[in-house]
């Protein structure tokens, strides 16, 4: 399990309790069978929700938990560490409410953020683009002022909860450069792709999202025409923070999963933790995944304290992804032959690790950031 936190007050440390009750009950029986099966776990979200969980960082006047990022953070690294795709889609809810927080007008958070957080709606994020990638300025879909409403036409690539969300926070290009809107699901003309067919995270639906001619409220837009990349980037810095604390808790699950089976297995008369070169390989993953959790609650700290922490976030999305993929291989490694096959979780932990390092921006993007923030 994970190591015990220093908690700023009694309510964290309960909430940290609440968490591991509903993983242990909810979480880990249904995993293997909804992994295995690419099932998407929309009961397990309202669980989540009735438990106040997907809305912790908000504050309690929109309904939100009125939690810090730092405690915030720690309650999705227990999540993941039983259920990766639930810790990723629990982070994407947080951060498809960002936008309406941070740039929506008074008026309209009072209208629609209570709804987001009161836990049985569910958000997605509609950034990316297949022939973008991770330049988000070269986006081409295109929202067009007609009268009092936008009309939207394009489509939006790898869209964590694709055609499961209530919702969708999209970005798209204006006469005024790139804006932000807060799209319903039932809007007409909206509509969710095949589902991809991914190397892992097979619990949490992946889709390309297709607007034609979907008609929304100029209302709907977040903030002025033009800022929707800035209101974007700086949703993106929070969002690696939560991918930070997911990546952390997948690489303690995986670590969990080789210290017990080191333990238990024997080779020349005693457990196989007894020998120093595997005993060795296990206190580096252990040194790995404590080091990103420091890393990600230092930069946490800073966030909550109305400091500047983009470059934090990046440092700390890089090294706790670069190590979760390190302490996952090792894992299927101290397995041996068994951490090959599906019979133990190693595997998956594994190829759950590979995306880590890829979306909220790649660690090359981050390694970008965090040379251009030295420069500066």
């Amino acid at each position: 399990m994970p190591a015990e936190r220093l908690m700023p007050t009694e309510e964290s440390q309960d909430l940290i309790d609440l968490t591991r009750t509903i993983v242990d009950k909810e979480l880990r029986p249904n995993v293997d069978e909804a992994e295995a099966t690419a099932t998407f776990p929309r009961g397990v979200f309202h669980t989540l929700g009735r438990s106040g969980l997907l809305s912790l960082p908000y504050p309690d006047e929109f309904g939100g938990g009125g939690q810090t990022y730092e405690v915030y953070l720690q309650v999705l690294e227990e999540i993941a560490s039983a259920w990766a795709s639930v810790g990723v889609g629990v982070g994407v809810h947080a951060l498809s409410c960002f936008g309406l927080f941070t740039a929506g007008t008074d008026e309209q958070k009072k209208k629609w953020l209570p709804e987001m957080l009161s836990g049985d709606l569910l958000g997605a994020y509609c950034l990316s683009e297949s022939h973008a990638g991770s330049d988000p300025a070269a986006m081409r879909t295109k929202a067009v002022r007609d009268g009092n409403d936008y009309v939207i036409r394009g489509q939006k690539a790898w869209t964590t909860h694709g055609g499961q969300a209530d919702f969708y926070k999209v970005m798209a290009q204006t006469p005024g450069g790139i804006s932000c809107f807060l799209v319903p699901a039932d809007t007409p003309g909206l509509s969710a792709d095949t589902p991809e067919q991914k190397m892992g995270l097979m619990g949490s639906t992946t889709a390309t999202m297709v607007f034609e001619d979907v008609r929304v409220p100029a209302e709907r837009r977040l903030g002025e025409e033009g800022q929707g990349l800035k209101i974007a980037l700086a949703g993106l810095d929070a969002g690696r923070l939560g991918i930070s604390a997911v990546a952390t808790g997948l690489a303690q699950g995986a670590l969990d999963v080789a210290v017990a089976y080191a333990k238990d297995r024997e080779t020349f008369g005693k457990p196989v933790i007894e020998h120093q070169g595997l005993a060795f390989l296990l206190a580096d993953m252990a040194a790995a995944v404590e080091s990103a959790r420091a890393t990600y609650l230092a930069a946490a700290r800073r966030k909550d304290a109305g400091r500047p922490y983009g470059r934090e976030a990046s440092i700390a999305k890089l090294v706790s992804t670069d190590n979760a993929m390190r302490v996952t291989t090792d894992a299927v490694q101290v397995l041996g032959g068994a951490g090959y096959t599906r019979d133990f979780p190693a595997e998956r932990y594994m190829r759950e690790a590979k995306v880590m390092q890829i979306f909220e921006g790649t660690n090359q993007i981050q390694r970008l950031v965090i040379s251009r923030a030295l420069s500066r």
